[in-house]
């Protein structure tokens, strides 16, 4: 987008850019509107201690008293008393700069961000697959090019309406359309062919396609044999994956399953994406696997108009997980239980690697332990909303609750804000320069338009004054010098991102050749870029895999239950999504006059059948609980939705939050919690 300013007011314009073509979805063209919107925080707030209320108060007080509460908590418990919590719309020198002051100015080993809940299964087996982990190694474009594009658990329509413009172009060349979905979304309506399985049988789905392409002999032998290990065991495990077997399981005709594996498997040009709704599951890693593993037995990475790829469901959810967010990584993509990796970021940072702590939790976990016997007692929340947004939410708001301190720093009063004990009012997107990464690896400028308003910071400034505090008040004789604090901490984000550069290095996701003039004169640069004069990277894996052998990883994935089977007093599954005017916890959207209009109230989705059978008629409330809680909206009868399952949106807050009803098991690879089934009971309210 382009951004204009008249007269005080901001307006949206459509730039044509390679990936959108000029195209936004409503919640882009009325962005503007959240910049001087009338409950925009513009000073830090204080709990008073006496009255319970959030109040106005100085800088100085809030972060003093920031810096006070963590200090006393970490001399009594330990480094790892504190906590921190990001998000993947952080620009990537915020991101960066959030895991560096984790590691650095806390020394605290539990960070971790709203990331977790969104690509960490496609991440996790993209990383054994393939060695690395990038949404599409592939441009946007190559999508117009498939004979066959295969959508698992995707709705662009609604969620990223610009990339719709892709597939009709695809259509519009003769390629075919493939959704699966266990909804009619209006994503799967577009689709020549539309799979409805029963949420969580995914997988089961994926290995008949390939038992489907292994007998019709569509496998590509000369890629698998030069350019994979393991097939063998793989062919072995789906052998017992015959068609009727997986149409038992999932509900998908034999029919639909063949026709699917022969327009992959004929295909000249094919393309395999999933996104959240194959991937939100305790076994979301293995699930993913099996769609990788079906790529790669086609022969379709690292082809021109071919490939596996996952969508991205954040403004930056590429760029918010390569560089020091997630629990276990360092900048670029670095293990941060790799003792070179630590030797080189320690280097970068100036500080000891002994001094860099460990790996965290990841965020289902964290949430779980604080305010426990040995969990932190303190969070900081930088751009996430976690009592909205988090599996399990009631349960983690009481978490919340129980902190001895909960910190937030946002633009609006969130409802994780509405609990803290010190809220700091932050800069928007269009008040601060920076750099995002789209799914593509493409790494993308932002640039400020104007400043914030007065009395509000940027994320960097107020983690170098927090720093500087936090140095400042070190015990004698282990204190590093505040005015180091100030030096190691920069807010000017083109200094952060230079030093972004060299922690990057050599790391998977390298930006070292990645400058913001070369981005401005090439439409953004794709990582990996390791020098200034050297070509970057739009398409990955056309001779090798970032492997130590160069080849691509089978691996055997079997299907299980979801982790919270139906039974007599929770007969149905539960499922939830988006909807095309809302976006993630509402926070901002739910602020937009013209986005609540479209979309004011949350909603139940129940079959025409299923309502008759509990007596509830379409705009009745109705309640959905589960073993965790429940959740208040009203009805909304589709026929476009399995009879056996009912669907809700998770934007909204209070009696209509979905994941009051959600489940908190986890994927034991990734730590993705299993949003997207569970067992419910539904009945009128």
């Amino acid at each position: 987008m382009v951004l204009r300013e008249d007269a005080g007011a901001v307006t949206v314009l459509p730039r044509q850019f390679p990936t959108n073509r000029g195209g936004l979805c409503q919640k882009g063209w009325t962005a503007a509107e959240l910049l001087d919107h009338p409950e925009r925080l513009t000073t830090p707030l204080l709990r008073d201690p006496e009255t319970g209320e959030l109040r106005p108060a100085t800088w100085a007080a809030a972060l003093d008293r920031i810096a006070t509460g963590i200090r006393a908590i970490q001399r009594e418990a330990g480094r790892d008393a504190v906590a921190v919590f990001g998000g993947g719309g952080l620009t990537n020198e915020k991101a960066y700069a959030l895991g560096k002051f984790a590691r650095v100015a806390l020394r605290t080993r539990h960070i971790d961000y709203n990331g977790r809940f969104c690509m960490s299964s496609a991440a996790a087996a993209g990383l054994r697959a393939f060695g690395v982990d990038r949404g599409l190694p592939f441009p946007l474009a190559d999508l117009a090019r498939a004979d066959t594009l295969l959508l698992v658990g995707a709705n662009p329509a609604e969620t990223m309406p610009p990339m719709v413009r892709w597939l009709n172009e695809q259509r519009r060349n003769g390629g075919r359309l493939i959704v699966v979905d266990p909804r009619a979304t209006a994503t799967a309506r577009q689709a020549d062919l539309h799979l409805q399985p029963l949420p969580g049988t995914d997988l089961a789905v994926a290995n008949a396609l390939l038992h489907i392409a292994l007998t019709e002999g569509w496998i590509d032998q000369a890629y698998v044999a030069e350019r994979t290990t393991g097939f063998p065991v793989v062919r072995r495990s789906v052998a017992a994956w015959w068609p009727a077997r997986a149409e038992q399981l999932s509900g998908v005709p034999v029919a639909d399953l063949e026709a699917t594996a022969r327009a992959l498997g004929t295909a000249g040009r094919a393309i395999i994406l999933t996104a959240r709704g194959a991937e939100q599951h305790a076994k979301g890693v293995d699930t993913v696997t099996a769609y990788v593993n079906l790529a790669l037995a086609l022969g379709l990475p690292g082809r021109p108009g071919s490939g596996y790829g996952c969508l991205t469901g954040q403004g930056n959810g590429q760029g918010g997980r390569e560089h020091g967010q997630k629990a276990d990584q360092l900048p670029g993509y670095r293990r941060i239980d790799d003792p070179a990796a630590r030797e080189h970021v320690a280097g970068v940072w100036g500080v000891p690697a002994d001094e860099l702590p460990g790996p965290g939790v990841p965020a289902t976990e964290l949430l779980d332990s604080l305010g426990t016997p040995g969990g932190p007692r303190a969070l900081l929340v930088f751009g996430s909303n976690p009592v909205v947004s988090a599996p399990r939410a009631s349960h983690v708001e009481r978490r919340l609750r129980g902190l001895d301190l909960l910190v937030v720093a946002d633009l609006l009063l969130s409802e994780t804000a509405a609990l803290a004990d010190v809220v700091l009012p932050t800069a928007q997107w269009a008040e601060e320069d920076g750099t995002m990464t789209n799914l593509e690896g493409r790494v993308l400028r932002r640039r400020a338009l104007r400043p914030p308003p007065p009395g509000v910071r940027t994320d960097l400034a107020i983690l170098a004054d927090l720093a500087t505090r936090l140095a400042a008040a070190e015990p004698a004789g282990a204190a590093r010098p505040a005015a180091t604090a100030a030096a190691r901490f920069p807010t000017d984000p083109a200094t952060v991102f230079a030093e972004l550069r060299r922690a990057s290095a050599g790391g998977p996701a390298d930006y070292a050749g990645i400058s913001w003039s070369r981005i401005d004169t090439a439409d953004g640069v794709f990582w990996p870029c390791p020098t200034e004069d050297g070509p970057d990277t739009p398409r990955l894996f056309t001779e090798r895999f970032a492997t130590p052998d160069g080849r691509a990883r089978f691996h055997p994935v079997d299907h299980r239950p979801a982790a919270e089977p139906v039974c007599a007093d929770y007969p149905l599954h539960f499922t939830t999504g988006r909807v095309l005017a809302q976006y993630q916890s509402g926070t901002q959207t739910r602020r937009v006059d013209a986005l609540r209009r479209a979309a004011p109230d949350a909603f139940v989705e129940l079959h025409p059948d299923l309502a008759a059978r509990l007596g509830i008629d379409d705009g009745d409330p109705v309640r959905v609980t589960s073993r965790r809680g429940d959740m208040r909206a009203p009805a909304r009868l589709s026929p476009t939705i399995r009879p056996d399952t009912v669907f809700a949106p998770f934007h909204w807050a209070g009696p209509a939050r979905a994941n009051s009803v959600t489940n908190d098991a986890v994927d034991p690879i990734s730590g993705m919690p299993e949003f997207k089934i569970c067992a419910v009971r539904v009945e009128k309210a």
